[in-house]
């Protein structure tokens, strides 16, 4: 009984890690696709994070859903790259 007990935590456990892992790589992408929009914020419809200005050229982006993360890039304009300075996980 021991053992099914213990097989069954092991199979939650795996199960638990791919769905975490799917939801992180969706949020990552989320911030990509962001990442590309930070000039023309209006031409995201449905933004799937946040943009916030936090200064010259520097930008806060934020995923909407969980995990959040939360990624600072600075916005080249002369040749149009976004460069992400830092990245977080935001645990509320």
């Amino acid at each position: 009984m021991e053992l099914e007990r213990l097989a069954a935590l092991e199979v939650i456990a795996l199960n638990t890690y791919v769905e975490s892992q799917k939801q992180f790589i969706a949020a990552e992408k989320s911030l990509l696709e962001c990442e590309q929009y930070i000039a023309n914020v209006a031409l995201l419809p449905n933004s799937p994070c946040h943009l916030q200005s936090v200064g010259k050229n520097l930008w806060l982006v934020s995923s909407k859903g969980k995990p959040r993360l939360e990624v600072m890039v600075l916005w080249d304009e002369k040749k149009t790259i976004a460069t992400r300075l830092n990245w977080r996980q935001n645990f509320d």
